[in-house]
């Protein structure tokens, strides 16, 4: 059955001889690296193949793009790493896959990330970055890649499509809470993945202390057409920022503001006279922990969202993750996550108030066993329920199979 394909492909790599796998990647690994100027300059290609299969009920949940109730979706992600003397860094990263979203689309071949960083001070006290790479908000962007994340879907407030949609302004009131009733790639999540946008940052650490702060081109709600800097332009740039403090090596905790425009500049044409794009924003106040003891890691990320609606006002939204991961042994985790996106109210222009968001929550379980330190398999399963005119509740199960070189 095509349920036990990634199954299948991880129990092929368990009954390899590991040993010599290990070798191979070890050479392969020298291979892809190059010094020179007697260690000066160093450069390596790295990469991550994913293969992965979904089945879902009743329909393809979150940001996965499918018209059936199963997807196979195979990724190839190459990094290159480049230091340049102690100070200068750059990175690069670019993907063979069917969409930055898993979706029954075509393969394609696109960058994602690439930037310089040059940190004058050894102690990491301040570097500055040019490019196009990941927020600094939250604690998540850090650890998304496959490799690090215990599952495989993301956290549900950076997956969940709202009522929200970017290329036009709502005609009334009325239109605008009538909900995700078209495909839902026409709508935006309060915050879309990593937010691979293009700009600049500055980031460090002060003792207990980190900080990071960044100007980009687009908002943290902003699809991934529009992160590329020749897309939509940097006429309404977004401003996002985190402070970071770790009073012992256990605990992780951060607080998040970011502020800009979401709308896109074809939705001008259907805004009320006399306003434009600039007039309605996207604000988020985020709080994150990060905790680590022994066996045990915890995280956990809160945010407030509220976007300005044209003809409608001010549209707000509560979403937030728990999630725990055990390791049991040096090979094999266990993970667990609750999430909840809560939506508030908008007037009805009849005097009362109305929901502009059916509520939802989603418990996710995974584990994940690793083969050797460069192949690994993951199995998740998710329940969702979400609340509107009908409560629908939706399976999800996904197997992941990943090699890392």
């Amino acid at each position: 059955m095509k349920a036990f394909r990634i199954i299948g492909l991880g129990l092929l790599g368990f009954v390899l001889p590991q040993l010599a796998a290990q070798e191979f990647m070890d050479r392969l690994d020298e291979a892809l690296t190059i010094t020179l100027g007697n260690d000066n300059i160093r450069a390596r290609l790295s990469g991550l193949l994913d293969l992965e299969q979904y089945y879902f009920t009743p329909e393809a949940p979150g940001l996965i793009y499918s018209g059936g109730h199963s997807l196979f979706n195979p990724r190839l992600t190459l990094f290159l790493d480049a230091q340049i003397g102690p100070h200068i860094y750059l990175f690069a990263q670019s993907r063979l896959d069917r969409g930055f979203d898993p979706s029954d689309a075509n393969l394609e071949v696109r960058p994602d990330e690439y930037a310089l960083r040059v940190s004058p001070w050894d102690d990491g006290r301040f570097s500055g970055q040019a490019g196009r790479f990941a927020s600094v908000v939250g604690n998540w962007n850090t650890r998304h890649w496959s490799w690090e994340n215990p599952f495989v879907t993301a956290p549900l407030p950076y997956e969940n499509p709202t009522a929200i949609y970017d290329s036009e302004a709502p005609e009334s009131i009325r239109d605008f809470t009538q909900g995700v009733i078209e495909s839902k790639y026409e709508y935006i999540p309060a915050i879309w993945g990593p937010s691979y946008a293009t700009g600049a940052s500055v980031s460090g650490r002060l003792g207990k202390f980190d900080y990071a702060a960044e100007v980009k081109n687009s908002s943290l709600s902003s699809r991934p057409e529009t992160w590329d800097a020749t897309a939509d332009g940097i006429d309404h740039p977004t401003v996002s920022t985190r402070m970071g403090f770790r009073p012992n090596a256990m605990w992780n905790l951060g607080v998040s503001a970011s502020e800009g425009v979401y709308l896109r500049p074809e939705a001008r044409a259907t805004l009320p006279v006399g306003r434009g794009i600039g007039d309605y924003h996207q604000y988020v106040l985020g709080q994150d922990l990060g905790f680590a003891w022994h066996h045990w890691q915890l995280w956990a990320e809160v945010y407030e969202i509220r976007f300005e609606v044209p003809r409608v006002g001010s549209a707000d939204t509560m979403a937030y993750y728990l999630e725990a991961k055990y390791k049991f042994t040096p090979q094999l985790f266990g993970a667990v996550r609750w999430n909840q996106e809560l939506f508030g109210s908008v007037p009805d222009g009849a005097g009362g108030r109305t929901a502009w968001g059916s509520d939802v929550w989603r418990t996710d379980f995974a584990v994940v066993y690793r083969f050797t330190a460069h192949a690994q398999i993951k199995l998740q399963y998710s329940l969702q329920e979400e609340y509107g005119q009908e409560s629908k509740l939706g399976h999800l199960m996904a197997g992941q199979f990943s090699v890392r070189f």
